[in-house]
């Protein structure tokens, strides 16, 4: 195994002549490492920024828009530490705009971070902060990745906490090699990363073995060290246990702190282990084991939309990988074989969000692969010559830096050819439909109505209420409420309050709407943007009807 080989010590304030060369070489770079990094993230930042999605939307998107600011509790898993940051960003954020912009420019904020660990995360592994330069970059422009840096959604945060966990273990077996006195603080920070990172998608789990296996190559004695390790256990653990506590309490397990939105009933036992597990979603993994070829044929279709054709040089990168960073590639390759599997078996609304890892680590990769073609061609050019006559130490890292130039134009160029097309594809500035929506329906509904909704269409009128205090009378029978309140099925809270109050209904399953159509008169909104919300009165025989 080719390991990177320790940087240089800085030279002393004694350092004069040709010694200063070095020493001013090695500022040069130091406050390159600094600059480099900071400089992508706020250039990932900015392209999410520049296609940011300008106010609420719907579905997910809406809910995490409104959970954070309020500090409630959200969907299973709960992401509580999404929940915290957001809260604590909304506040931060305040001045620059409404809580739905605030929240959707916290997704810019995290892409950008993830992508400025990259930088240095392949900085270390590559010794090369042009080839972080690159990672960062190409991660940033990343389909999958740029478009979730434009709206609220907590797989942002998500991609932020994997590079981080890359980055501190990376760091860990460099400090191990070069400071062994201060590695282990970089292990414990790692630990505490994951603890978090599980508080906010339990895709960190999947993280799990590759971490274990990772740790036993690079400390294969680290057993023995039973004080450390427990003190990684409890590091992950404190952490994780910390932040779900938000559930219980804004649930209302102590009287006074409940939240005025909270998904399902954390504030029991059950109920908090239906919402931490997940319960709701079980039957989402689908025959891990059957059609493997469609599911690579799948695969490989999102690696070409994401990365062009750059996804056959990042399984080349691997096996560079392997050759020159063994313990890195089994953590990451086993994390990626791990994730991509789980994925391909997992039903999911957009599954493509659960892909961020991956395309992070096979732009290591691609870094990696590039590190190892430049070495080639430097350690050729001075092969079989004479120490006194070959080219200088200067000429081979001229050699160097012009190689990562020229890998840093081919690595990017599919990106720059992609890139119109790209930013057209994840651009939501103009998208204004589920506030064009909300208008529509709000200004239509009757006093104290009742709207029986889908979750979709459920979080944006939450939305209204909660953050805009818009239409408080109106009372959202989602079907999240209609299963904690125990108000029966569809038809049962309709007869409910049929009479009692005005009642409204939106779906978007068409043969529950043929039902609701066979059993009830169901007149649409007059507005067309809110044409899918209907008015429900008792069927009258002689009275027309619309069609569903």
């Amino acid at each position: 195994m080719v390991t990177a080989a320790p940087e240089p010590m800085p030279a002393t304030s004694a350092s004069s002549g040709s010694d200063a060369v070095p020493e001013a070489s090695s500022r040069a770079a130091s406050a390159l490492a600094v600059a480099a990094p900071i400089a992508v993230g706020i250039l990932a930042a900015a392209l999410g920024i520049w296609r940011l999605l300008p106010g609420v939307g719907f579905w997910d998107t809406a809910e995490f828009q409104t959970v954070p600011p309020i500090l409630g509790t959200a969907h299973p898993t709960g992401y509580p530490t999404y929940v915290l940051l957001g809260w604590l960003a909304s506040a931060v954020l305040t001045p620059l705009g409404e809580a739905a912009f605030r929240m959707n420019l916290l997704s810019a904020i995290l892409v950008g971070v993830a992508c400025g660990i990259t930088v240095d995360l392949v900085r270390v592994l590559t010794r090369s902060t042009i080839l972080g330069v690159v990672a960062g970059l190409g991660l940033a422009a990343t389909p999958i990745v740029w478009s979730i840096g434009t709206h609220a959604d907590p797989h942002a945060l998500h991609l932020a906490f994997v590079a981080a966990i890359l980055w501190a273990l990376v760091r860990w077996e460099q400090a191990r090699r070069e400071h062994p006195e201060r590695a282990d603080r970089w292990l414990l920070g790692a630990a505490a990363l994951t603890g978090l990172s599980v508080g906010n998608h339990s895709l960190t789990l999947l993280l799990a073995p590759p971490i274990a296996l990772y740790v036993l190559v690079v400390e294969p004695r680290i057993l023995l060290r039973w004080k450390l390790v427990l003190a990684c256990a409890i590091a992950v653990v404190v952490p994780a246990v910390l932040v779900y506590l938000e559930l219980p309490l804004r649930a209302g397990a102590i009287a006074g702190l409940r939240a005025p939105l909270v998904y399902g009933t954390p504030d029991t036992w059950e109920g908090f282990k239906y919402v931490v597990l997940g319960e709701q979603f079980r039957g989402g993994i689908n025959d891990p084991f059957g059609e493997l070829p469609r599911k690579l044929a799948d695969l490989a279709d999102l690696a070409g939309r994401q990365l062009g054709p750059l996804p056959i040089l990042a399984v080349i990168g691997f096996f560079a990988t392997a050759i020159r960073r063994a313990p890195y590639a089994l953590l990451t390759g086993s994390a990626f074989v791990i994730t991509c599997f789980f994925n391909a078996a997992y039903i999911n609304a957009d599954i493509e969000r659960y892909y961020l890892g991956p395309a992070l680590i096979a732009w290591t990769w691609l870094a990696i692969l590039a590190r190892a073609m430049i070495d080639l061609v430097a350690g050729g050019l001075g092969a079989g010559d004479d120490p006194a006559t070959g080219p200088s130490r200067r000429v081979v890292r001229a050699t160097q830096v012009v190689g990562a130039l020229v890998a840093a134009v081919l690595l990017l160029a599919p990106t720059a050819a992609a890139f119109t097309t790209r930013a057209t594809a994840v651009d939501e500035t103009g998208d204004r439909g589920a506030a064009e929506w909300l208008d529509a329906v709000l200004t239509e509904v009757e006093p104290d109505a009742m709207i029986v909704s889908w979750w979709s269409y459920s979080t944006p009128l939450w939305y209204a209420q909660l953050i805009e205090d818009r239409r408080p009378d109106i009372f959202v029978a989602d079907d999240r409420t209609r299963l904690d309140q125990n108000l029966g099925d569809l038809t049962t809270v309709i007869d409910a309050n049929l009479g009692v109050r005005p009642v409204y209904v939106t779906r978007v399953d068409q043969n529950e709407l043929i039902q609701l159509f066979d059993r009830y008169n169901l007149t649409p909104l007059a507005s067309p943007i809110a044409g899918n919300v209907f008015k429900v009165t008792p069927k009258v025989s002689d009275a027309p009807r619309a069609q569903p």
